[in-house]
């Protein structure tokens, strides 16, 4: 194993085995070449406990200051252990996710936007949400559940009470569980979106 990766091991999970650590950067290695069906697992698909990244089929979004209120396929952004049933609070837990929507439809709507910038290329910027380099969109391929290409808009935030998942349905509402490899890139991306300790600002 070359010192390069010895380095990098400082910031893998630490509760992966070595071999689940070596997979994982064998996969982010190849980033981002290999932005399809490897982002999810089947290993939990089974599991009636919501993880951080899981895709929903249905739940209440709001758009404000629309006030109209819809149901829609969704991304959990809380973290596991906040949401998880045994994890008793006063006020009870709230889960934070943010709508998914469809690649194909964000396409066609951008194809049909007259007011786009004239140097704007819809290919470049279809292309970079793809290559995950759009810190405001997590890039989701196509699985059997998703059915199509979908985007994560990782800055329309919601939240509801936990109580209104039923974790005895997530077998049929849950669209998909990310891989360690999805988890890792959808950490960094949610990081990077809500937290840039670099931002260039003197505050004092």
């Amino acid at each position: 194993m070359s010192q390069w990766f010895e380095d990098f091991k400082t910031y893998l999970p630490k509760y992966l085995p070595a071999e689940a650590q070596a997979n994982l950067f064998a996969e982010l290695s190849q980033f981002p070449n290999n932005i399809d069906r490897r982002l999810y697992t089947l290993r939990l698909l089974n599991e009636m406990n919501l993880f951080q990244g899981d895709g929903l089929a249905s739940l209440w979004v709001a758009d404000l200051p629309n006030e109209r209120i819809g149901r829609t396929r969704v991304m959990i952004l809380s973290n596991t252990c906040d949401i998880a049933p045994d994890n008793k609070r006063l006020l009870g837990p709230r889960i934070l996710y943010c709508p998914i929507i469809s690649f194909p439809k964000y396409q066609n709507l951008l194809n049909s936007e007259a007011d786009l910038p004239v140097d704007f290329s819809l290919t470049d910027h279809l292309e970079a949400i793809r290559k995950q380099h759009n810190s405001s969109m997590f890039y989701l391929p196509k699985n059997e559940k998703l059915g199509e290409e979908g985007i994560a808009v990782l800055d329309r935030i919601n939240n509801c009470d936990a109580q209104a998942v039923d974790l005895s349905e997530l077998v049929k509402t849950r669209l998909f569980t990310l891989s360690d490899y999805g988890f890792y890139l959808f950490l960094y991306k949610l990081s990077l979106h809500l937290t840039r300790i670099r931002e260039g600002i003197a505050r004092n």
